[in-house]
């Protein structure tokens, strides 16, 4: 007895009301929870675009959804039904649903016992009421899912002013399930994120390139510069990562014998967090054989156009204050003429100590770990991306930034990779792929030393890929595509967190 009041204090007003009412329920011999199947014919959006009155049609409908508000007024009452294509209005009299002696149905069970959140199945007809608003007549009603907590209640009051919005931001992240039942446009953008994986899905597969899965668990964090999460193989008693990327097992299928693979891959990194980083985050790659770099630049913006065209109905688009023009061709821009267009500096033939002395001198901050290649990007991140509003293609880095790169075959030193910048954020990456195993090996030999001086994101040599590169990979071109960052760019969005639907938090505290 001690414990059931203290576990009754624990709940607010309202959670105790309603397992109040969970429990009349039971005892009027009605499951909140039903098992079987629910057999729906219709959704709201087909009713409200389908129906007529001079048709009389949809007078057998099946229905169910959320109760979203009630009007109660006697012997009958409005309700709203929330599905997943939006709201409908229901109509209930208790004599209809209630045609018998028993009145119960109505009088106890509708009235007193659900409530705003619970979901229901209702059976009717539709109608238009005398305001001129489509709904449904019930004529059956069940109880589907009693909701337990109370739902927050937007209200509108007579000026226009909202009250009682579900809009603190760190709430919405935590708590996405409510986000989606109450505020009306949250899922529009997800919406739109499976509309951008289809489009580049159909395109793909229009040109016979093979969907692929390659391990997340990897015995090498390979494919990217990136600090890697680390766990470990109870069986096999090894050390595993979460990958990084799944280049290297992309390039195997390649060698294998496939023209074109690809693949939606979810990668991890053990990095910072940002409006524009999680640690967990959605990629597209996609592989290629007999392309280069210049083909796949070429194939590239034609999605992104297409795209946007599919998501924003046009090629031009708003970001965040920006109108973005996605229309074909991009702008193409080689790497260190874009530093020296923003400094008026050439920097490309600086060794490593010179390098160091330019950034000291431009007040970039730099680490004792740092080779060439990050001292290069931090002069192109100091001075560079915050000017790339359009789309714009930077193109032949430096040797040292791109260690699974094919050399460029006019200009010693630099490597035929490039990088697709949209209001100053990096979107894809994309190579002519190095498919000399000597020079592979030689690269991650390179990257090891780095490792050795204190560079965490240093790569580690895959030995089972470069026995596979032995075998022989044809020139291959490859890409990577943010799809998060993407979303963010096509539905307008200023924080990562607002594409995902289950952003990584800090734990809450306990009160």
């Amino acid at each position: 007895m001690i414990k059931l009041i203290l576990d009754v204090e624990k709940y607010t007003e309202q959670e105790a009301i309603r397992r109040g009412s969970l429990k009349k329920l039971k005892e009027l011999g009605i499951n909140p929870y039903p098992a079987e199947e629910f057999k729906k014919n219709t959704t709201s959006k087909e009713i409200k675009c389908g129906f007529s009155s001079k048709e009389n049609n949809f007078q057998s409908v099946v229905l169910a959804g959320r109760i979203m508000s009630r009007r109660i007024m006697g012997k009958a009452s409005f309700f709203e039904i929330k599905d997943s294509h939006g709201k409908i209005q229901a109509y209930i009299n208790r004599d209809e649903v209630c045609p018998g002696e028993d009145k119960t149905l109505y009088n106890e069970v509708f009235k007193k016992h659900l409530d705003i959140g619970d979901i229901v199945g209702v059976e009717g007809e539709v109608f238009v009421t005398k305001v001129g608003e489509t709904s449904i007549r019930v004529k059956k009603l069940s109880v589907l899912s009693k909701a337990l907590r109370p739902l927050p209640i937007v209200k509108t009051d007579s000026e226009g002013e909202v009250y009682d919005e579900f809009k603190n931001t760190e709430l919405k992240y935590r708590q996405r399930s409510i986000d989606l039942i109450v505020n009306e446009n949250s899922w529009d953008v997800f919406e739109k994120r499976t509309k951008i994986i289809n489009t580049i899905r159909e395109e793909l597969n229009k040109h016979s390139y093979m969907e692929v899965e390659t391990p997340i668990l990897q015995p090498i964090a390979g494919g990217a510069a990136a600090k890697p999460f680390i766990t470990h193989h109870n069986s096999l008693n090894i050390p595993l990562y979460l990958r990084i990327a799944n280049e290297l097992y992309l390039k195997r299928l390649i060698v294998g014998g496939k023209d074109g693979v690809y693949e939606f891959a979810k990668d991890f990194r053990n990095e910072g967090m940002d409006k524009t980083h999680n640690p967990e985050f959605t990629m597209l790659e996609l592989y290629v054989a007999y392309k280069d770099y210049n083909w796949m630049m070429s194939f590239t913006e034609k999605i992104i156009e297409k795209l946007a065209t599919a998501v924003c109905g046009e090629t031009r688009a708003e970001y965040q204050g920006n109108e973005i023009n996605y229309q074909a061709p991009y702008k193409r821009i080689s790497f260190f003429d874009a530093i020296e267009k923003e400094t008026g500096d050439d920097i490309s033939n600086m060794n490593e100590k010179e390098l160091l002395q330019y950034c000291k001198k431009q007040n970039i901050i730099t680490e004792k770990s740092m080779g060439k290649g990050k001292l290069f990007d931090a002069v192109f991140g100091e001075f560079c991306e915050k000017k790339l509003i359009q789309p714009t293609f930077i193109t032949d880095y430096p040797i040292e930034m791109s260690p699974l790169t094919k050399p460029h075959r006019n200009n010693p030193g630099l490597t035929e990779r490039f990088e697709l910048f949209i209001n100053c954020k990096e979107i894809a990456n994309a190579y002519s792929e190095q498919n000399n195993p000597i020079e592979q090996r030689e690269s991650l030999e390179e990257q090891v030393k780095l490792g050795k001086k204190g560079d965490d994101e240093a790569m580690l040599i895959d030995h089972d890929f470069l026995r596979a590169l032995e075998y022989g990979m044809p020139p291959t071109s490859g890409i990577g595509i943010g799809i998060d960052r993407l979303t963010m760019l096509l539905t307008n969005k200023k924080s990562i967190q607002d594409v995902l639907f289950f952003p990584q938090m800090k734990p809450q505290q306990k009160k």
